[in-house]
């Protein structure tokens, strides 16, 4: 079986108040099959105490809440990767650790390996990286203009 791209993404929430708002645009990305909720967990952390639950551990309504995002619970995200993301938690966070497949790239990616293309790097530039780039090309051409 060919997986598409997968991505780790450990969002944190301040003040642990993690309100949803970010839910319907995950709920509209699973639903038109963009991408796949391969491992959710979600991690508090309260004056340095940290609780660990995966999405099979929450409370009845906080499963109804996430069910639209047919999330597996594959154990793929590790007893290291939750340890790794809690000691970077602010004090008084809430963080979601998702483990997403990006089915939007799978038909190509089984293209280029039927075309027998071997991958010799992949990665993905942060937001902010590129970002930065493009301010210092702006400010280049603006002092050679």
């Amino acid at each position: 079986m060919t997986l598409g791209p997968i991505d780790f993404i450990a969002l944190e929430f301040p003040g642990n108040r993690f309100r949803g708002e970010i839910l319907p645009d995950l709920f509209e990305l699973v639903d038109k099959e963009i991408i796949r909720i391969i491992d959710l967990v979600i991690i508090r952390k309260d004056q340095g105490e940290v609780t660990v639950r995966e999405l099979r551990e929450l409370d009845p309504a906080h499963v109804e809440l996430f069910s639209p995002l047919k999330a597996e619970v594959s154990e793929m995200i590790t007893v290291i990767d939750i340890n790794m993301i809690a000691e970077k938690l602010a004090d008084n966070s809430t963080a979601g650790l998702l483990l997403i497949e990006n089915l939007w790239a799978k038909k190509t990616q089984q293209a280029m390996l039927d075309a027998n293309g071997r991958a010799v790097m992949f990665e993905r530039i942060p937001h902010d990286v590129v970002e930065e780039a493009l301010a210092d090309i702006a400010a280049l051409a603006a002092t050679e203009a």
